[in-house]
C-alpha cells in the first residue's frame, strides 16, 4: 500500500506515537489521533501533521468503551473522507503482584492491550472495506512473542499481549483478502522514566545489540506493515536480539 493520499487513525501511544504520526504524515497520510487524557500531547502531534500538509483530526475515546471507539471510527471517516490505516498503540503496562492481582486487574489488563484493539479493528474493517481495502498493525510486546514469561508480576501485562498475538492471527483471517493485519512486538525501545544507571546497564547488557532501540524503530517496522502487500497473520519483534540472550 502506497499511503500518500491514504488516512491512518492512531490509537493512544504518546511517546512512540507522536514518531509514528510524524512518520505517517511525512508520507502524505492523512491522520486521525485518539487520546483519552492527554490532549494536549493529541494537538502537538497533529499540528505537527499538519505542517507538514497532511490533514488530521483529535478525536476524544476511552479505547475500552465500544460506544467511544464506534463513534471514534465513524468521526474519522467523516472528517477526513476515508479510513484506510489502523494502529493500535494505546496500551497499559503495570506491575501486578498476585497478592493484588484480585478485582478487576486481569481484565483491566485484557480490556486496554487487546479487547481495545479488538473493538477498533471491527469498527474500523468496514470503513477500509468502503476504501477498498486497508492495514492494522496491532502491539505485542517480545515477551509473550518469544514464549518467556521472563519477570515476576506481569501476569495480567503478559497474557494480554499473548492474546494480541492471537487477535492478530484470527483477525488476519477473519479480514483476508481485503484487510491485512500484523503486530509488532517491542523489546527495549525507550527508557523508562526513573531507571537507575544499574537498571539501564543490566537492559543494554542483556541486549545483544547493545542499547536501546528508539521510537524510530518501531515507526520503520510499522510503515513496512502498512506497506507490504503480502504479509498478514504476522508479529515481528523489535528488541535488539533480546529473545536470543
Amino acid at each position: 500500500m502506497d499511503v500518500a493520499g491514504k488516512v491512518a487513525l492512531l490509537t493512544g501511544g504518546a511517546r512512540i506515537g507522536q514518531t509514528m504520526a510524524q512518520a505517517i504524515a511525512q508520507r502524505g497520510c492523512g491522520l486521525a489521533l485518539t487520546y483519552r487524557k492527554s490532549r494536549d500531547a493529541a494537538d502537538a502531534t497533529a499540528a505537527a501533521a499538519r505542517a507538514a500538509g497532511v490533514r488530521t483530526a483529535v478525536l476524544r475515546a476511552d479505547v475500552t468503551d465500544e460506544t467511544q471507539v464506534a463513534a471514534a471510527v465513524h468521526q474519522a471517516e467523516q472528517e477526513l473522507g476515508r479510513l484506510d490505516i489502523l494502529v493500535n498503540l494505546a496500551s497499559t503496562y503495570q506491575r501486578t503482584p498476585l497478592e493484588n492481582a484480585g478485582g478487576r486487574a486481569f481484565s483491566d489488563a485484557l480490556d486496554a492491550n487487546a479487547r481495545s484493539a479488538w473493538l477498533f479493528a471491527i469498527h474500523a474493517a468496514p470503513a477500509m472495506r468502503r476504501a477498498g481495502g486497508g492495514r492494522i498493525v496491532n502491539v505485542s510486546d517480545w515477551l509473550p512473542v518469544s514464549g518467556r514469561p521472563q519477570y515476576t508480576g506481569y501476569t495480567p501485562y503478559y497474557a494480554s499481549k499473548a492474546a494480541v498475538v492471537a487477535l492478530t492471527e484470527s483477525l488476519a483471517l477473519e479480514l483476508a483478502p481485503d484487510v491485512l493485519v500484523n503486530a509488532v512486538a517491542p523489546g527495549p525501545i525507550l527508557a523508562p522514566p526513573g531507571l537507575t544507571p544499574e537498571e539501564n546497564a543490566a537492559v543494554v547488557g542483556a541486549t545483544p545489540l547493545r542499547r536501546w532501540g528508539g521510537a524510530e524503530e518501531i515507526a520503520k517496522t510499522v510503515l513496512f506493515l502498512i506497506e507490504t502487500d503480502f504479509i498478514t497473520g504476522e508479529t515481528i519483534r523489535v528488541d535488539g536480539g533480546r529473545h536470543l540472550a
